[in-house]
Formats: C-alpha cells, structure tokens, sequence
C-alpha cells in the first residue's frame, strides 16, 4: 500500500432548491498539483450531487491510488466508513425489512470507485473556512449554475417518468 500514490480529494454537492438544479465539485491534491472537477443537473438533489462528487473525483484518478477523500456530507461519510452502502447492496438495496435504500444507483458506482482505490473518507464541517472544501463548495455551485444541464435520468425517471430532452 505505501507505493500507492497519496491523493487528497475534497467533494461537495450543491442544489438551488432540493430538488433543483444541481452541481458537484471536488478538487483533487496531487503533491503541488492540483485539479478542478465541476458539472451538474438540471434536476436532482443535493445528496445525489454529494454522492456524485465523489464518483466523478474517484473516476478521475487513472491509477490506483491511497485516498483521503473529505466531504461536508455525514450521509456520505458515515454510508462508507461505517459500511451502510455495503450493507444496502448486500441486501439488494434494501435499508431494513421495509425500506428501500436511496440513491441505488449512485452508491453503487461510488463503491466500485472505492475497490479500484483504498479511500478513507473523513468529515469536515462545511463553511468553516477549510480551503479544500471551500472550493469545492464554490465549484459544487458553479456545476449547479451552468447552462444547458444535463437530466439527471434515473433521478428523473424514478420521480417524474420518462425522461425527455
């Protein structure tokens, strides 16, 4: 594990309304280098947009990599690190007996980031004055802002029907 390249990555989710137009962000530290990633929705929420920002930074790796991944997001923190998301897809995405677990498809693919990398994710408080996730934050909102947003499909489709355009 310790030939593994060390990336630190901080990751936000943004939504102007919940559901709303919506963004991610992360920025992705490298030694001295540093990478922006932005995009975003036309409709979603803001716990999607935090699962995505994390997806998307994890994608961006090409290499397996050791990963510090910080988030403002306990749903996401705390699904990871203490194994709920595991636990929902080992139960066929079922939260208990009665409950179906939100986001399927999003942690879904978060988790096979997580087996290309070894990820620990760590909470910060969000708006504390923490650079990393200040900018991401900025760039969580700048997704959520662009003209032209994609659809979110199964977002959409599981609320609204087919989706069109």
């Amino acid at each position: 594990m310790d030939d593994l390249k060390h990336v630190i990555i901080y990751t936000d989710g943004a939504c102007l309304g919940n559901p709303g137009p919506g963004g991610y962000g992360a920025l992705l530290i490298n030694g001295d280098r540093r990478q922006h990633i932005s995009g975003g929705y036309r409709l979603t929420t803001n716990n999607r947009m935090e699962i995505m920002a994390a997806i998307v930074a994890l994608d961006a790796l090409r290499l397996r990599c050791r990963v510090t991944l910080y988030s403002d997001s306990q749903y996401v923190v705390n699904a990871m690190s203490k194994g709920w998301a595991r636990k929902w897809r080992s139960n066929r995405w079922m939260r208990n007996k009665d409950e179906r677990a939100i986001n399927p498809d999003l942690w879904e693919r978060l988790l096979q980031q997580c087996e290309r990398h070894d990820v620990e994710f760590k909470w910060v408080r969000g708006h504390a004055g923490i650079d990393g996730n200040e900018r991401a934050d900025q760039l969580s909102m700048q997704g959520a802002q662009k003209p032209g947003l994609s659809p979110d499909i199964e977002y959409e489709k599981t609320t609204r029907g087919p989706v069109r355009g």
